[in-house]
């Protein structure tokens, strides 16, 4: 498979399995996100409900594009990695998703609404931290601790925003909307009016589909992770990417770099630009003459992608700086040429998105129960009413679809559950807010970072001692 050795085909086959299996976990864990709603104000049975809410995870993932899955890729020292025996790669991928497994399937089991982002980027900071501490590491790779820092502040804003715009979206909707039906809790015999029903199975569509259009994009990551590990030459490059087009992309940015004055920018922008000024130059001596990239040797195409994102990530920087002496059309002609040569890294094969799909979509529509009723019952005392649902449900996926747009991973769980309990707060004040359950999910929230970094380096390090020799 992919040209590698018996062995090595079997544990890459094993490796996206568990990527999978992951992203299942992922989907019948987050189910409760978008169903909660619907199903406690009786808009969908629970059956249809998951069923509608799998459809529309599957259709976010293959919408989703490529900007969160990055985004995971360029946490991990892939390059680093690939100098290494090649069952360092196969001990580092198994011990971050089987730690991110046991602990979504742990809280899942309790029935505490847990990030499974949060799970993810804890496993993948664990197994980078120990893989940072072993005699190996000869080159020093560690994390990318500044995406880490950037998903982390993403992580953490989220929930806020949640919370606050909720409260904010209940007050407007008490304030302008007329129809008092719809601030009402559900009767037992009486199903709600139509329009109040197509609000919320809008609603619900709509988180399933932010869902998989950044969760998704989370496993497609991992996807790649694995892939990019075990054989570089495949799939460290796009090989449907024109070089030769790259080639003048790269060209365009080196004239207009060139043609800055550095007697009018600061030290550090005029670091900056010394930076890029070395990777272009280091790039350029890497694809010069190149036709294809099939053309690229071995594990040169892991250097080269390496080259290709320090560059686009450098250059989205100095754009920014406000010393810097370019024209906005200069600005945009580089942001431009920016994303054409990240489509030579920023890339998934059609088939590990298909595949991602369908494990999320088939795990939306299963073991939903336990998280549902946490969030549908014991967040708030008082019943969920249809404008708490639908208010609930338009906030997380407007916050979920932005931060898809931002190419930041964010927790659908952390983002729905605090707008659930501001939905709550709206009506009651924080008295509504039953104490034992938020509790119960703080210590999860809180356990979630260091849990998984522990468990996920302690696994690296077992696997490497049976793998490894």
């Amino acid at each position: 498979m992919f040209g590698l050795d018996p062995t090595l085909s079997f544990f890459l086959i094993v490796c996206i399995i568990v990527a999978c299996a992951f992203e299942f976990v992922n989907g019948f864990h987050d189910t409760a996100n978008a169903v909660a709603t619907v199903i406690y104000t009786k808009t969908l049975k629970p059956t249809v409900a998951v069923i509608w809410s799998g459809f529309w995870n599957f259709i976010g993932v293959i919408k989703g594009g490529v900007d969160v899955a990055m985004g995971i890729v360029i946490l991990l020292p892939l390059e680093a990695l690939a100098l290494q025996d090649p069952f360092f790669g196969v001990s580092m991928v198994l011990a971050l998703l089987i730690s991110a497994i046991i602990w979504n399937l742990t809280t899942w089991y309790l029935g505490i609404p847990c990030s499974s982002s949060h799970t993810l980027i804890g496993a993948i900071i664990g197994v980078g931290l120990a893989f940072q501490l072993m005699p190996e590491n000869i080159s020093n790779a560690t994390v990318n601790w500044g995406k880490a820092g950037e998903i982390g502040t993403s992580l953490l804003l989220s929930p806020a925003i949640g919370f606050g715009a909720t409260i904010l979206m209940m007050f407007l909707a008490q304030r302008f909307i007329k129809n008092k039906a719809i601030f009402e809790e559900p009767k037992d015999d009486k199903k709600p009016p139509f329009w109040i029903k197509a609000t919320l199975v809008g609603t619900c569509t709509a988180v399933s589909y932010a869902h998989g259009n950044n969760d998704g994009q989370k496993g497609v990551g991992l996807i790649m992770v694995i892939l990019i590990a075990f054989v570089p030459l495949q799939f460290a490059l796009n090989h449907n990417q024109d070089i030769r087009k790259t080639a003048i992309d790269v060209n365009d940015v080196k004239n207009i770099i060139y043609k800055i004055d550095t007697t009018q920018i600061s030290a550090t922008t005029n670091l900056s630009l010394s930076k890029i000024k070395s990777q272009l130059s280091n790039l350029t001596l890497k694809i010069e003459g190149i036709e294809k990239v099939d053309d690229i040797i071995g594990k040169d195409q892991l250097s080269t992608r390496n080259t290709f994102v320090s560059l686009t990530k450098s250059i989205t920087k100095l754009t920014k700086a406000d010393d810097l002496p370019l024209s906005a059309e200069n600005k945009d002609v580089l942001k431009m040429k920016v994303k054409n040569i990240q489509k030579i890294t920023d890339y998934t094969p059609l088939w590990v998105v298909v595949l991602i799909s369908l494990s999320l979509g088939i795990g939306t529509m299963v073991g939903w129960k336990r998280i549902v009723v946490t969030i549908g019952e014991k967040i708030g005392k008082s019943h969920l009413t249809y404008a708490q649902g639908a208010s609930s449900e338009l906030v997380a996926a407007t916050t979920i679809y932005g931060a898809s747009m931002a190419g930041l991973p964010v927790s659908t769980t952390q983002v729905l559950t605090s707008a659930i309990a501001g939905s709550m707060v709206s009506k009651q004040g924080l008295k509504n807010l039953q104490g034992g359950t938020l509790k119960s999910i703080a210590i999860a929230w809180v356990a979630t970072l260091p849990v998984c970094i522990v468990l996920s380096g302690s696994l690296f390090w077992i696997f490497k001692s049976i793998f490894v020799r």
